[in-house]
């Protein structure tokens, strides 16, 4: 077995000798955060350093924690936000790779066995999808993202830098090197607080983002989460608009780090953002972040966005298209049932559903 003991290890190109570290960062998720510690010390691999973080919890996530004396290592600190928990749990990582795993989240057992097939010296990461799941565990019916393909790294990287987004796991469906990470931590508030947002947005401009076109792990919605929706609510659509704002002015500084000159109105060209502005602005105008926004305005960048190469099926590209029209044009009822239908899988007619997957816009 490999000895996880070496702190801040030279990086090994790839196999067996590839040393991993899950590092979990928690707030009130005593339900949940169990499942998450057992699920990364089941990982099938040789050598995994296992982290929990706990950013001031007030439930009983503590007392689950303690359970596991002995086979993880603890972090215990006053509530910071996610990005601190990151930051803390990153200076006792030994691992070559990183998995940041929410504590929602649960990770399968083969998923460094996949990582480690693909994995060479240059990535920033591997991503992979993530199986949608409710807060039981059981299967939604979906997984995240769709990705459209293997889309190769110089590719991802062209629409990043058209876009400042690209098709991306959220944050426990990526295995990031320590040489990436090395470049971007300790984080700062320049995404706002969640963690993830920044280790993904900086990775296609310093490496290479490589893609595993499987489901490894599970994404839990349950109604609490900070970036899924499992309802209609009109502060979440904010939030999310806010940090995707955050987020472009974060790539546009990385970018200009490797020479490449990122325009400010990138993002309002990416079709995985214009379908939050569009519903946050339609669910409610007064609290909608963008000053002067009107679904005419988006709609009409919807129509610049729809011909930019970003990740998506010329199908899903049209799909998105029709959706952004019927949700300007239709009642504020009807428009909020489709802005649902989007955003929350679980409430789609079966025979939507269907017609999505034989068009192939789903999985």
């Amino acid at each position: 077995m490999t000895s996880l003991h070496d702190n801040k290890p030279t990086q090994p190109a790839s196999g067996s000798e590839l040393r991993l570290t899950v590092i979990i960062p928690n707030y009130n998720y005593a339900e949940f955060v169990g499942q998450a510690i057992d699920s990364a010390l089941a990982i099938d691999w040789p050598a995994v350093q296992v982290i929990v973080v706990d950013d001031g919890s007030t439930d009983a996530s503590r007392e689950v924690i303690a359970r596991y004396a002995g086979r993880i290592e603890t972090v215990l600190q006053a509530n910071a936000g996610q990005y601190m928990a990151y930051n803390a749990g990153y200076r006792l990582a030994r691992g070559d790779v990183v998995i940041f795993l929410d504590s929602d989240d649960l990770l399968d057992r083969s998923v460094m066995r996949e990582i480690a097939a693909i994995w060479r010296q240059g990535l920033s990461k591997v991503q992979f999808r993530l199986q949608v799941v409710d807060g039981a565990a059981r299967p939604l019916g979906s997984t995240f993202p769709q990705f459209h393909g293997v889309p190769p790294p110089d590719e991802l990287r062209r629409w990043a830098a058209a876009t400042t987004t690209y098709p991306t796991p959220p944050g426990s469906g990526n295995a990031y090197s320590r040489t990436y990470l090395d470049q971007i931590l300790p984080l700062d508030e320049a995404c706002g607080r969640p963690g993830d947002s920044c280790c993904v947005a900086a990775a296609p401009f310093l490496g290479d983002v490589a893609t595993i076109d499987a489901p490894l792990g599970k994404y839990r919605v349950h109604g609490r989460n900070d970036g899924a929706a499992s309802r209609l609510d009109a502060k979440q659509f904010h939030l999310h608009v806010v940090r995707a704002r955050q987020r472009s002015v974060y790539v546009q500084r990385i970018a200009r780090r490797v020479g490449i000159d990122i325009p400010d109105s990138a993002l309002d060209l990416s079709l995985h953002y214009l379908p939050y502005r569009l519903a946050s602005l339609r669910l409610s105008q007064s609290t909608h972040p963008i000053e002067g926004d009107s679904a005419s305005a988006v709609f009409r960048d919807v129509l610049r966005a729809l011909p930019t190469p970003q990740g998506l099926s010329p199908k899903a590209r049209l799909i998105i298209g029709l959706w952004a029209a019927l949700v300007v044009l239709l009642p504020r009822k009807a428009g909020n049932r489709l802005i649902l239908w989007r955003f929350v899988p679980a409430e789609r007619p079966q025979t939507l559903r269907s017609t999505l997957l034989k068009l192939g816009v789903i999985r």
